[in-house]
Formats: structure tokens, C-alpha cells, sequence
């Protein structure tokens, strides 16, 4: 195993999130509100994305560096054509122990077998409410929490281990905590609450709409009987707790209310092919793939990562106020082009 480059701060890299497409079948308040990203918007030109060819050639660079885990996302990495097909090449890649996948779920019966045969083994999957209505209403695309729970079911029954995600919003679904932590206590599936992040520019974040990780602890713990769960790695970013009648796990992730920066061992690649230290980076990303379609070889390629990784000096949710929000307004990279 390869001993992992360490930035400014200390940190290892340890994982490689990587944006397979900037394009969406979803269009929720939070990430893509369809007053900006409408019928009209202009997505990214299939030459502008990374090829397979060209992730592939990366995430070999990055295992030799210490990169145990990789994440393909989105945008919706399902609308990425044949995306099975990376899939097998990264399972071949030698020192990735890990692939994910991060969905909202809708084409999961469509294309979760090719992805299964091709060595996923998980996914997490995106659901803000178990209410139809309202699950509707944030998707704004007409689809139904029982549209993407029957993909979840599907998922589970071909092998792929599931963990859901839900971004609470107060005012919006925050009364949809219980009834959420009852069903995946049932399917015995973990669900992680995520607090609204002031991810990308476009979500109209304010403070105001944060139900904080103390907030939804308390609610849970008047309903069901719980207890902590031990840090299972070095830089996990939920916290976890389980069901003392079944052991059935959820999880709380905390990037406003308590901030994980000091332990963040992730690199991330936008659909675009730019390095970004950090979710909630400006939108001055280091162009790699100009790097990768050069003549440039591997040796030259890995000292470019290496140095990009050794600068880095990331910690915005350490020094998120109501100042840096606003300093930073506009002209942060939107989350389709970089993933969760």
C-alpha cells in the first residue's frame, strides 16, 4: 500500500471524488433550482467532459499517491452513457479497495445490474421526504418518493449495499425526520441527515434554514431508543448511531454545525476536469484535463497532483460566517459540477 501524500494541514489523501457529468434528471431547490437550470440551460459538450480514458489515467495516478477510495458522481452519474464500463476498468485499478456511486435513484432497475456485474457494490442514494407531494415539490420533476423507493428495493435485491442521503431543510422537510428513520429502521438501511449546505450559488442558503445536528439528534432520541456509534475510519464525515432493539444504523453529517475540515482527506475532479480541494471551493479550479490532453507524461502528470495536493490549505466550514458566506457568494463551483 502506498503511504498518502499529506496536504498543508497535515491531512492524507485518501479518497477521489469524480463528476461524471454536470447534467441532472432532478431539479431540486437546493442544488439545481429549475429557475436557473431550465429547459433552456446550456450543459457541457460531451468533448468538454473527461473521457473514460482520461479518469481512468488519473485515478491510476492518484492510487499511487495513497488514494484508497473513489466516488463517481454527478450532476446524476447515471446519465452518463455505459458508465458500467468505467466501472470495470477502476475495479482493475491496483491499491482502489473502494468504488461508490452517489444517485437520486430514478435509473437504478435501468442500469444497477450492469453496474453490479461491473464490481459496484455501493451506492447511496438521495431522497429528501417519504411524502409523495412533497417529495415532489423538491425534485420538481413529477417523481414520486415511491418511484425512487422501489429503485432502492430493486438495488438491495441484486446485492448493492444502499445508504441513503437526505438534506433537511427547516421549514421545508424537517418533519420528515421521523418518519424516514422509521422506514430505513425497518429495511434495516443506514439513512444519513445531512444539514443544508451552502454548496454552489444558486440554493438561497441562509443560517435561518439549518436544523443543526442537535436539533435532529433530540428529535430522534424523544422517538427511539439509540446510542452512539464508534468512528469506524479516519476522516468519516458522519457521525453514527444504531437501534438498540435491531442495531439498524442512521447517521448525522454536520459540515455547518460542526465542521469535519481537520480530517477531510478527499480530492475532488469536477465534470469539467478540475482539481477542487474542497465541496465548497471557488470556482478557480486547476485545469488538469488541459494537463491530461497535452503530451505530458505520467511522471510530469503525478508531480502536478502531488503539488496540488501538497498546497492544499482548504477549511471553509471551520471559517464559514455570516462575512465569508457573502464574500464568497456567486462564485463558488455549483454542485452539478462537482458532486456531494
Amino acid at each position: 500500500m502506498n503511504q498518502p501524500i499529506k496536504d498543508k494541514l497535515g491531512r492524507p489523501i485518501r479518497d477521489l471524488r469524480i463528476s461524471v457529468t454536470d447534467r441532472c434528471n432532478f431539479r431540486c431547490d437546493y442544488c439545481m433550482p429549475k429557475e436557473i437550470f431550465g429547459d433552456d440551460f446550456v450543459f457541457l459538450p460531451k468533448q468538454e467532459l473527461l473521457s473514460f480514458e482520461e479518469i481512468v489515467r488519473l485515478s491510476k495516478l492518484y492510487s499511487s499517491l495513497g488514494v484508497q477510495k473513489i466516488r463517481i458522481t454527478g450532476g446524476e452519474p447515471l446519465l452518463r452513457r455505459n458508465l458500467y464500463k468505467l466501472i470495470q476498468e477502476l475495479n482493475n485499478i491496483e491499491g482502489i479497495e473502494d468504488i461508490g456511486l452517489t444517485t437520486n435513484g430514478l435509473l437504478l432497475k435501468k442500469h444497477g445490474l450492469n453496474l453490479y456485474n461491473a464490481g459496484l457494490r455501493r451506492v447511496n442514494v438521495s431522497i429528501d421526504a417519504l411524502d409523495d407531494n412533497l417529495f415532489k415539490s423538491i425534485n420538481n420533476r413529477n417523481i414520486s418518493a415511491s418511484q425512487i423507493l422501489e429503485q432502492i428495493d430493486y438495488a438491495t435485491s441484486i446485492g448493492l449495499k444502499v445508504k441513503v442521503n437526505v438534506v433537511i431543510q427547516k421549514g421545508v422537510n424537517d418533519q420528515e425526520i421521523l418518519p424516514l428513520v422509521q422506514y430505513f429502521k425497518d429495511k434495516n438501511i443506514i439513512v444519513r441527515f445531512i444539514e443544508f449546505m451552502d454548496v454552489g450559488n444558486d440554493n438561497g442558503w441562509n443560517f435561518d434554514k439549518v436544523v443543526t445536528k442537535k436539533e435532529m439528534l433530540n428529535k430522534i432520541e424523544s422517538s427511539f431508543d439509540i446510542e452512539p456509534v464508534d468512528s469506524s475510519y479516519f476522516g468519516e464525515v458522519a457521525t453514527y448511531y444504531r437501534h438498540k432493539d435491531n442495531h439498524a444504523q442512521f447517521g448525522l453529517i454536520t459540515s455547518v454545525s460542526a465542521s469535519f475540515c481537520s480530517s477531510c482527506t478527499r480530492a475532488r475532479i469536477s465534470s469539467d476536469g478540475k482539481f477542487y480541494g474542497c465541496l465548497f471551493a471557488e470556482k478557480n479550479g486547476y485545469d488538469i484535463k488541459s494537463e491530461l490532453r497535452s503530451d505530458k507524461t505520467d511522471v510530469e502528470l503525478l508531480a502536478t497532483l502531488k503539488h496540488l495536493w501538497n498546497i492544499r490549505a482548504d477549511k471553509y466550514s471551520d471559517e464559514r460566517t455570516e462575512a465569508t458566506v457573502a464574500r464568497r457568494k456567486n462564485n463558488k463551483i455549483n454542485m452539478n459540477y462537482i458532486g456531494g
